[in-house]
């Protein structure tokens, strides 16, 4: 069904009437814009699968209206990117969402499944990748390219099924909520401009009032590719922003001399890049911003963390978990080192999985033994 008119969207809506699932992918082209354009909008049920032109509807809320409904399951694959548009357009992000390529991970597959695989491991269907770069804001669609975009939906509703089934049998289901309640939250998807300093790369080799001063400008870059919509390195690289931080030109002419920055922006955006720079000069000393910087780890914990290694791999086969899923080195280095709080392990699935275990091996309340060429974990007893 490919719905491109008011009148076929009512329509659409009238038969998703009462589905309590309801799987969703998008198409959009990116590229050259700061904001991403949707091109196509793909949904599937049981009994419906539709593709929704939004180039050609100019009210998309009566669909938004399903994506808001709260009795029916939004399902995604890998939809971050998805529900970040969706919540621009919609003003609130679609929910409760079932998102398969997280849920995967708790099924023994790789991390970040590829749909493709996901479908040929729980159904055996074998799809395609003949379209994966296709112009999908150019019109008219061909049938083949409809077809392919139609499969990204087509078999998630079973899938979930199938998945839903496996994770709820295993006990797993609850392990996921805190992930899926993240995809759901608006914060997730809001941009903070004087945030985005802390995603500029090598920031952290920046004094704090080098640092002030590319506060200012990287949230004047956020606005200006906001505001004319194209994608932040279009408008000041990463590298001329570091350069500026560094050497704070202090005129235009100063400025047209930073490695770097294009000759046209140092001209046309002169006075915003020297008033970035003012502002965080004028900044107080007790105000300037600080990255996080990582807590060296006290002695030697690599004998504790071979040992906490043995348990979490212990359960991750038991669980057909992927034991880097489930914690890296480096976190299981500074959870013994004491970094319990901050840790993964700490909460959610991981630590019912074998967070509170390791919890409990460091506090000397279970050991590990061999037997029979098996680690077993026995319970110490106290008197």
């Amino acid at each position: 069904m490919y719905v491109d008119t008011s009148e076929a969207l009512n329509e659409l809506v009238s038969l998703l009437e009462g589905a309590v699932t309801l799987a969703i992918d998008t198409e959009f082209m990116r590229e050259r814009t700061y904001y991403a354009r949707l091109c196509l909008i793909q949904i599937a049920t049981d009994d419906v699968t539709a593709i929704i032109d939004p180039l050609s509807i100019r009210d998309l809320e009566p669909l938004f209206a399903v994506f808001r409904n709260p009795a029916v399951t939004k399902v995604f694959h890998a939809g971050s990117q998805d529900l970040e548009i969706l919540y621009r357009l919609m003003g609130t992000v679609p929910a409760p969402v079932f998102d398969t390529q997280t849920a995967a991970t708790l099924l023994g597959m790789p991390t970040q499944v590829s749909y493709q695989q996901l479908v040929h491991s729980l159904l055996g269907v074998s799809l395609g990748k003949g379209h994966t770069y296709t112009d999908w804001a150019a019109r008219p669609l061909s049938a083949e390219q409809v077809d392919y975009a139609l499969d990204d939906v087509r078999y998630l509703p079973s899938a979930y099924r199938t998945m839903r089934e496996r994770l709820e049998g295993e006990g797993r289901l609850a392990w996921l909520e805190q992930d899926f309640a993240r995809m759901a939250d608006s914060a997730t998807y809001e941009v903070v401009p004087e945030e985005q300093y802390r995603r500029v790369k090598r920031a952290s080799s920046l004094d704090r009032r080098s640092l002030a001063i590319l506060r200012e400008l990287a949230a004047w870059r956020e606005f200006e590719a906001q505001r004319r919509d194209l994608p932040k390195r279009w408008v000041v690289s990463d590298e001329a922003l570091l350069e500026i931080a560094r050497r704070t030109p202090a005129d235009s002419q100063a400025l047209q001399g930073v490695r770097g920055l294009n000759e046209q922006v140092a001209r046309r955006h002169a006075g915003a890049i020297l008033g970035a720079i003012n502002r965080g000069r004028e900044i107080p000393d007790d105000e300037l911003p600080r990255l996080p910087k990582r807590k060296r780890l006290e002695g030697d914990v690599s004998d504790i963390t071979d040992l906490l290694s043995a348990l979490l791999r212990l359960r991750a086969r038991e669980h057909g978990v992927a034991p880097t899923l489930i914690a890296t080195r480096d976190e299981l280095e500074r959870f013994a080192a004491g970094e319990r709080d901050e840790s993964p392990l700490g909460s959610g699935w991981r630590h019912t999985l074998v967070g509170a275990e390791l919890a409990e091996l460091l506090d000397g309340r279970i050991s590990l033994a061999a037997e029979r060429g098996h680690i077993v974990v026995n319970r110490v007893e106290h008197g």
